[in-house]
């Protein structure tokens, strides 16, 4: 029997590496005979960088870059093969690198975001991956695209303030300095939302406010946004802020899109297709899957959706579980989840649950129940 083991980090207690050794580990305890394929994977949001770096033994870069206030800070990006970068723009530009009494997108920028980009783009680099979950930033990804050449000048020529405040004064962008190596460069971002950049379900209205912005400032980064936007269109005619995914990431959506054509798409569905986890999949007989809560959520994009959305395709059945379920874990039956399991076994704290080894413990021991079940089920059949 050829089991494929494909389960997400438990965040905040275990890798995606380390919950997929825990499962194959009770797998072997029910049937020592099982070829088991362990595959760490994630959504595009945190977490993918060290599942394809991971997957496909590649290497990490440090660098130093601008963070979301244009403090110098050391960052990561990976590097998965010769030509392809994996960026987490959380890592210059996320929300957790600032306290909570410095969360302003009025002042966040993305520079450092395109700074790991041109240093990759230097080591050879032109396929990008990047997940843009998890900002701090308002600003159209203007950061960002200056420190890829781009020019964003306000009426008197000079370049416009960071963050979202300095598309105020935006009169004026200019695209003849971009870095010449772009336009050989292919990006593909992780994109999980459907916001458009401005109005009522834009970024400034629907995430400036866990950003630390106020109603008044609110009002004035969708305004601001707009006229980037219509400022854009008079440089590149098919710029569309309304386009599904444009105010991901506050904005970066867009700046992806229209400055560097780039396709936005579902995290789950970029990692897979790098993982080549379909062909896994071609020649397995079961799946397991998993992730910290299976709940309502789970059902958007998350990773155990997304494995058996592809698993089905192929008729393969499912198997996922979780460190706990919800009521609405259940909806997960009709898209591909042919059964779910908790692995929490007693009455324990959620932290003595969330402990690295009481984790990886529970989910052996829960698979390797259900193995035996599988088993006993086949016997019988």
């Amino acid at each position: 029997m050829k089991i494929a083991v494909v389960m997400d980090s438990f965040k905040g207690s275990i890798s995606s590496l380390e919950a997929g050794h825990a499962v194959k580990k009770g797998i072997l305890k029910a049937d020592p005979d099982a070829q088991v394929e362990v595959l760490p994977i994630a959504d595009g949001g945190e977490g993918t960088m060290e599942a394809l770096v991971l997957a496909k033994q590649g290497s990490y870069r440090t660098l130093q870059v601008s963070g979301p206030l244009g403090e110098t800070i050391s960052c990561l990006y990976g590097l998965i093969d010769a030509q392809t970068a994996v960026i987490e723009m959380a890592q210059a530009a996320g929300l957790p690198l600032l306290p909570e009494s410095k969360r302003n997108p009025m002042n966040t920028t993305t520079r450092g975001v395109g700074e790991m980009i041109a240093d990759a783009i230097k080591l050879g680099c032109r396929n990008f991956i990047v997940g843009i979950g998890g900002s701090a930033t308002n600003d159209g990804g203007v950061g960002m695209l200056e420190a890829l050449g781009f020019e964003f000048l306000d009426g008197q020529g000079n370049e416009i303030p960071m963050g979202a405040k300095g598309l105020e004064f935006l009169s004026e962008i200019q695209l003849q300095n971009q870095l010449p190596k772009l336009k050989e460069c292919r990006f593909r971002v992780a994109c999980d939302v459907s916001n458009p950049l401005c109005g009522e379900n834009g970024c400034s209205v629907i995430y400036g406010p866990q950003k630390g912005a106020d109603q008044r400032e609110i009002a004035q980064m969708d305004q601001f946004l707009k006229q980037y936007a219509n400022l854009a269109k008079n440089k590149i005619p098919d710029a569309d802020e309304t386009a599904p995914g444009s105010g991901a990431a506050g904005g970066m959506g867009f700046a992806f899109r229209t400055f560097l054509s780039a396709t936005l798409e579902p995290g789950i569905q970029i990692v897979m297709d790098e993982l080549n986890i379909e062909e896994l999949f071609k020649s397995s007989d079961l799946i397991i899957t998993g992730e910290g809560r299976l709940d309502g959520q789970s059902l958007m994009g998350k990773v155990p959706i997304g494995v058996a959305n592809l698993a089905k395709k192929y008729h393969k059945p499912v198997v996922a579980l979780a460190g706990s379920v919800t009521k609405e874990a259940g909806n997960g039956n009709t898209c591909g989840i042919d059964a779910f399991f908790p692995i929490v076994r007693e009455c324990i704290t959620l932290e003595k649950a969330m402990e690295k080894e009481t984790a990886k413990e529970n989910l052996a021991l829960t698979a390797e129940q259900v193995i035996r079940l599988w088993k006993a089920a086949q016997i019988r059949g």
